[in-house]
């Protein structure tokens, strides 16, 4: 796939860039090679690898799933300026 500077302008447009002119036929060129890496990679056989998510293996650390202390909502609530029926008060933001 190869990237025309009618379409390195429109890219740029939409990813709110300003891009001087004189900088189009650079871009055009770096767009093509990041393309171009990206076909390589498509081509890369990955039949049978299993997806990772880091290089190492590694398992994430768990905690049991216990019930903590509930039912707080009076001391929550208590260290609000302004509350009204187990709700904290904040000043209206939308208009």
């Amino acid at each position: 796939m190869s990237v025309d500077t009618k379409t390195v302008k429109r890219v740029a447009h939409l990813a709110r860039i300003a891009l001087p002119e004189a900088e189009v036929e650079r871009m055009q060129v770096e767009l093509n090679a990041i393309l171009g890496f990206v076909e390589q990679l498509a081509k890369v056989d990955v039949e049978g690898v299993e997806p990772m998510t880091s290089v190492t293996p590694m398992r994430l650390k768990q905690r049991a799933d216990v019930v903590t202390e509930g039912d707080m909502a009076d001391a929550v609530l208590a260290n609000a300026p302004i509350s009204d029926d187990h709700y904290f008060v904040v000043p209206k933001v939308v208009e």
